[in-house]
């Protein structure tokens, strides 16, 4: 269960056999149905969740009821509320499987245990949380400067396994547009528009 983790880790940092035989030791595998919550908002994220194979949606519910999601995770992606998670706080998102998932989770206390066994693994995360500030820095930049149909172009364009696996209105929803909007644009993209 742990080919796509494995293979994830290499393309940032070199490890051993011996590294990766620790590390297992580290994660919990856990199978989840589609339509399974793996975190709700309002508890505490107890884990990061490397999905090995399947498709996470995480996303928030506002006071008015309605869903904003903010993030797909398919195979070699992480996903948590990564604040809830490090402080303990209660959780602001929820994740559920959009598919029948498998997953390795790991707890806070043995993440920490892992980077001072596996140093190498510090180094890793500071790549991914660093690789995860840029994408979100660009997100907000796409949202406020550029128009939905320019925002499509550009999520089918760095995303098309999810345009695939995903419901179109989830699509609208990840990128702050109605299902309608979304529907027009993709006629005018049909019509060469």
């Amino acid at each position: 269960m742990f080919e796509v983790f494995f293979s994830h880790i290499q393309e940032k940092v070199s490890l051993n056999e011996v590294q990766k035989d620790i590390l297992k030791t580290f994660f919990i595998p856990k199978k989840l149905r589609k339509k399974q919550y793996l975190l709700q908002q309002g508890d505490v994220c107890k884990y990061l969740s490397f999905v090995e194979k399947g498709l996470l949606m995480s996303y928030n519910v506002d006071d008015k009821g309605l869903e904003h999601i903010n993030m797909f995770a398919l195979e070699g992606w992480w996903s948590s509320d990564i604040h809830s998670f490090f402080t303990h706080e209660n959780a602001v998102i929820n994740i559920e499987a959009l598919e029948d998932t498998e997953i390795l989770m790991i707890s806070s206390e043995s993440f920490e245990e892992m980077t001072l066994k596996v140093p190498i693994m510090d180094r890793y995360f500071r790549i991914l949380f660093q690789n995860s500030l840029f994408t979100k820095e660009r997100r907000l930049i796409s949202s406020i400067s550029h128009t939905a149909q320019e925002k499509y172009i550009k999520f089918v364009e760095s995303n098309p396994a999810l345009v695939q696996r995903v419901p179109q209105n989830m699509i609208a929803s990840y990128l702050g547009i109605a299902p309608e909007t979304l529907s027009r644009i993709k006629k005018n993209i049909a019509l060469g528009k």
